[in-house]
């Protein structure tokens, strides 16, 4: 007679993080590169054409590499990491810790260290976190607080760095002894990157050496 089967276990979509102020930069400044390069392209003649579009090939890329692709992307089985560059994988038993000193950076059980460009760290937001600590601790010595101000003000007391590293850090203990977060540290390079900007600055070099 057979067991019956198992259910399978649920499977959730990806947390994920990323830098608002970086998107919103990186959309401003593609912006004005369309409207700087195109306008190039359009009205002007000969060699302006050519540099506006060696420019933008360069320009396009690294905007999109540093503004834009950055990102963090969680499960109960892994942390997907996608910096300018380059893609890494690292299952939730691969991963040692997760720490926010002056960058967000993860730390593999081998010692590696991959930083986090999708959670960029605020001094002055961690900053202000302190002083309100240090406020609330002044009103109440005793640490007392109400229900609802531990409701409202939950997201002043850490910086949004610090409160996303410790999201990951408990995800990663919660998970690494799950069947699916075995496994080594996987890297990609952003290859559809890393091709267009390399052409640009090529190009770009040849037509200033040609004068």
């Amino acid at each position: 007679m057979t067991s019956p089967q198992q259910p399978a276990e649920p499977s959730y979509a990806d947390r994920v993080f990323r830098s608002p102020a970086a998107m919103v930069g990186g959309v401003l400044l593609l912006a004005l590169i369309t409207w700087i390069c195109g306008d190039a392209l359009i009205r002007g003649e000969g060699r302006t054409r050519w540099l506006a579009l060696a420019a933008a090939l360069l320009s396009v890329p690294l905007v999109v590499a540093f503004t834009l692709r950055p990102a963090v992307f969680a499960n109960n089985d892994r942390m997907r990491v996608r910096n300018p560059f380059r893609t890494i994988t690292l299952p939730w038993a691969a991963i040692a810790d997760v720490r926010a000193g002056y960058s967000s950076e993860a730390f593999t059980k081998d010692g590696t260290k991959y930083q986090l460009w999708a959670i960029p760290v605020s001094l002055r937001q961690r900053k202000r976190a302190a002083r309100h600590q240090m406020r609330k601790a002044h009103d109440d010595p005793h640490g007392r607080t109400s229900a609802s101000a531990d409701v409202t003000d939950s997201n002043a007391r850490v910086a949004i760095a610090d409160q996303t590293v410790a999201d990951l850090r408990e995800l990663a203990e919660l998970n690494a002894a799950r069947p699916g977060a075995q496994g080594e540290p996987q890297l990609r390079w952003a290859y559809e990157i890393i091709a267009p900007a390399v052409a640009g600055a090529a190009l770009l070099t040849v037509l200033l050496a040609i004068g």
